[in-house]
């Protein structure tokens, strides 16, 4: 069975994320009976946007989870360092997070890797957005995609291979979210690209690309897709539904819309991915979608051996409908508060106790009850 491990991204509650991963690390080791082992021993494939871009290459690097929470408590002040007289064009620095990946991104001789390290333990996939051309760009380390071809059939070294970009500077692109950091320029084909933060595609959570990119022939890895064979485990940051302000539709301003339509696109766009990996796998666990749909538990439009993976969904909201994130200006989780990392770890461990279980990590057995709508009515 291949696995591939999905990270959404959400800044600073990335910290949540961890507390998930190291649930899920602790449950290998102990049925592995291996006190040492990281999930890069477990997943074959780890995908991750924005600050579920970092945590998926330190995973992929080879690091416990414990080790890459130390790395965000003790350097967040550091990546997310305040502009000067420059803070008109970006709140944040973007040399202090780029600085941050080059010095821990790096091959024995201390060189920058690149996506072709062989340091890399697993596929890595890595999404962010072309902002000079409009196009959502998931990458990945897979030697036999169609852009990572090292030769030219004339023998000469392609100078376009993505392989070739450092790891870091993928990082820092995938994480350039708008207002908080400037767009990385990367170079390709001679031009000179903006990229943006992986959360302005439809991929913030990354499960569904993950799949397509692991199955679909035109991404050259061809993992059989069938409920036994390939499993998602796909880790949030805790959601935060976009709210219109507590006022009058008269009195919304052009200010409120700003600050409105951004995240409201992105969770609903996160949402549908969720949604779309709900029908067309076994969820084996994941919160109601919502009062009509529920949880999707059961088989829809494919029955069992029609699904294409097992998928578990681990993800929780970090808004006003939690009673320690009620009381927090706006009612919701800021992704750039570092003051709440305290409260981040505490309900991440709360919520991977008391959901994660061993039994989703693996595909059920046959026997499924049929989904209510395919039953005829009396």
């Amino acid at each position: 069975m291949k696995r591939i491990l999905a990270l959404s991204g959400g800044g600073v509650r990335g910290v949540f994320t961890l507390q998930i991963l190291a649930r899920i690390e602790e449950l290998f080791r102990e049925e592995q009976k291996n006190k040492n082992l990281v999930l890069a021993d477990i997943f074959d494939l780890i995908a991750g946007t924005s600050t579920g871009a970092i945590i998926a290459a330190f995973l992929s690097w080879g690091l416990p989870v414990r080790e890459i929470e130390k790395l965000y408590i003790d350097y967040s002040p550091t990546m997310f360092a305040r502009e000067g007289w420059k803070r008109w064009k970006s709140i944040y620095k973007p040399e202090a997070i780029a600085s941050f990946f080059r010095e821990r991104f790096t091959e024995t001789d201390g060189t920058p890797a690149l996506l072709g390290t062989k340091r890399l333990k697993t596929l890595l996939l890595i999404v962010t957005r072309n902002g000079s051309t409009g196009g959502s760009w998931p990458v990945t380390n897979n030697p036999a995609a169609q852009f990572n071809v090292r030769m030219l059939k004339d023998g000469t070294r392609n100078p376009e291979c993505n392989l070739n970009f450092p790891l870091w500077q993928l990082l820092r692109a995938s994480t350039a979210a708008p207002y908080f950091f400037p767009p990385e320029e990367i170079e390709l084909a001679g031009k000179t690209h903006m990229f943006t933060d992986g959360g302005m595609t439809p991929y913030n959570n990354p499960a569904l690309i993950a799949v397509l990119t692991a199955t679909l022939p035109c991404y050259r890895i061809c993992w059989p897709a069938t409920r036994e064979a390939l499993h998602v485990t796909s880790v949030g940051t805790g959601l935060a539904r976009a709210r219109m302000p507590g006022k009058a539709a008269s009195d919304i301003h052009k200010l409120d819309h700003l600050k409105y339509i951004p995240p409201a696109l992105i969770g609903c766009i996160a949402w549908e991915q969720d949604f779309l990996c709900r029908v067309m796998g076994d969820c084996v666990h994941g919160a109601a979608l919502d009062f009509e749909i529920g949880a999707l538990e059961m088989p829809t439009l494919l029955g069992p051996q029609e699904q294409k993976f097992t998928y578990a969904c681990y993800d929780q909201p970090l808004d006003s409908t939690d009673p320690k994130i009620k009381e927090l200006p706006g009612g919701q989780a800021e992704l750039d508060d570092l003051k709440l990392i305290p409260l981040l770890q505490e309900l991440g461990k709360e919520y991977a106790n008391e959901h994660v279980r061993k039994e989703h990590l693996y595909p059920r057995g046959p026997g499924f009850a049929p989904c209510p709508c395919s039953v005829t009515p009396s």
